[in-house]
């Protein structure tokens, strides 16, 4: 009985269910993202997404990702965790 096919057919699950691991998250452009793309940054929940939005409309578009911690209930720590997910293009 030949185990090859099983075999072929257990290495590629792997590779598959691993593969995810090593997939990077999107990048959220804070100029323009929604509550919900927001919400799903480190530390910001749907309170913190609402906040960010408001400001954003109240005083125009962010110009770098540090400006993020102008946003009251964002600190320099919250956008210093989401650094490689920011952007403002």
């Amino acid at each position: 009985m030949k185990r090859t096919p099983l075999f072929a057919t257990l290495v590629l699950l792997f590779s598959l269910v691993t593969g995810f691991a090593y997939a990077e998250e999107a990048t959220i452009n804070i100029n323009t993202a929604d509550v919900a793309a927001l919400a799903s940054l480190n530390g910001v929940g749907q309170g913190k997404a609402e906040a960010i939005v408001a400001y954003r409309e109240a005083n125009g578009p962010f110009a770098v990702t540090a400006d993020l911690a102008k946003v009251k209930g964002i600190g320099e720590r919250t956008v210093e965790k989401n650094a490689e997910r920011l952007t403002v293009k």
